[in-house]
C-alpha cells in the first residue's frame, strides 16, 4: 500500500479516535488502530503507539475485570444506539442529522464490540 494511503488512512482513524476521547466512544482504541497504521510506515509514530496501546489496554483490563464497568460501558452503548434512532423516529434533536445519527450507531455497536471482546478476552486463562 503506498504511504500517502497509509498516511491518510492511518491519519483519519487517529483524528476520529481524538474527537471519540471526548464524544461518545471507544476513542483511545480506535487512536490506538490509527497510530498502529501509521507505523506501519513511520517510525516516529512508535512512541505515541506505545503509549495509546497501553491506556486501551488498560481500559480493556478495566472492563474485563469490573463487572461495573462492563455494565457502564453497555449502558452508555444502549444510550448512543437510542439516539441514533431518534432522527428517524420523526423527533427533531439539534445537532442531531441522520449522519450523526449513522455515527451514534457506529459508536454503540463498536463500543458493544468492545466489551464482549474484552470480557471474552478476560475470561480465559492466560497462556
Amino acid at each position: 500500500m503506498p504511504t500517502a494511503v497509509v498516511a491518510v488512512v492511518g491519519g483519519l482513524l487517529t483524528a476520529a479516535g481524538v474527537a471519540l476521547l471526548v464524544l461518545p466512544g471507544p476513542g483511545m482504541v480506535l487512536v490506538a488502530v490509527g497510530l498502529a497504521v501509521l507505523a506501519s510506515r513511520f517510525a516516529w509514530v512508535k512512541r505515541p503507539l506505545g503509549f495509546a496501546r497501553t491506556r486501551a489496554e488498560a481500559g480493556m483490563r478495566q472492563v474485563a475485570r469490573r463487572r461495573a464497568s462492563a455494565l457502564f460501558a453497555l449502558g452508555c452503548a444502549v444510550l448512543l444506539l437510542l439516539a441514533a434512532g431518534l432522527p428517524y423516529l420523526g423527533v427533531e434533536v439539534p445537532g442531531l442529522t441522520k449522519l450523526t445519527a449513522v455515527l451514534l450507531a457506529g459508536s454503540g455497536v463498536f463500543l458493544v464490540g468492545t466489551v464482549i471482546w474484552a470480557r471474552h478476552a478476560g475470561n480465559r486463562a492466560p497462556v
